[in-house]
């Protein structure tokens, strides 16, 4: 459709800077008039093609809503994602299980994220599976996601935000559900996220540098966390009193 458009400009425009070129004996001598053939059809081609491509925008961009659940054959996986300087802490709430940098679910049921930042605005974005979505401090948004096949996925936060931000990478992991369910209860063997962890996450390091300060090895796993984390977290912080 922009071809109508660009396709006369690209053919039209030399042809006419040669034809009436300076010096030539029939230069061009405008006459200047009116008329609404040429009206119309320099301002309603552009218009329609406006109107048609807005109309594509719009049915499109509500069909691929990322607030708008999937229609997947298996059981939906609710997971909270923090944003962290600089790294994601991933809280499965109906398992009381939590992941850094680590995002497992099993194939063929869709993934609800709920996300929000512990720090600056931060861009959750696994391209594989598609549709970037922002996590801010004090709010909250949503994504849903799918795989239809098992495999291991490039995710990463894609807004700049400070020194390590080209290490705030994760991995998306889309798993058989006998093997998620296996996955699951080997996480529930890592330790709790308590005070200390939960303090060591919130500095400024990346995923590698908070499993050395808490003294174990990648990837960082927690088998317990606390209910109300995630709400603690995204509420907004009030302002202070004068």
């Amino acid at each position: 459709m922009m071809a109508i458009i660009v396709l006369p400009v690209l053919v039209l425009t030399p042809w006419l800077a040669f034809r009436y070129r300076y010096g030539k004996h029939n230069a061009y001598k405008p006459d200047w008039n009116f008329s609404w053939k040429w009206e119309v059809l320099l301002w309603g081609t552009p218009a329609v093609i406006v109107v048609v491509l807005g109309v594509f925008l719009w049915r499109n961009t509500i069909a691929l809503d990322p607030y708008k659940p999937l229609l997947t054959s298996g059981p939906p996986i609710r997971v909270q994602a923090i944003g962290y300087d600089w790294k994601w802490l991933f809280i499965y709430p109906d398992l009381g299980i939590a992941t850094v940098d680590e995002l497992a679910f099993p194939v063929g049921g869709q993934l609800a994220l709920d996300l929000t930042s512990q720090t600056v605005m931060q861009a959750f974005f696994v391209p594989a599976l598609g549709s970037q979505i922002y996590a801010m401090s004090g709010m909250v948004t949503h994504l849903h996601l799918a795989a239809d096949a098992p495999g291991r996925f490039r995710g990463r936060n894609t807004q700049y935000n400070g020194m390590d931000f080209a290490q705030q990478r994760f991995e998306a992991v889309a798993m058989r559900a006998d093997d998620f369910d296996a996955w699951v209860q080997k996480v529930r063997e890592a330790g709790p996220l308590d005070s200390r962890a939960r303090a060591i996450l919130a500095a400024q390091n990346t995923a590698q540098e908070a499993a050395q300060n808490l003294g174990v090895t990648m990837p960082l796993r927690f088998g317990s966390v606390p209910p109300d984390m995630f709400v603690q977290t995204s509420q907004p912080v009030a302002a202070a009193k004068p």
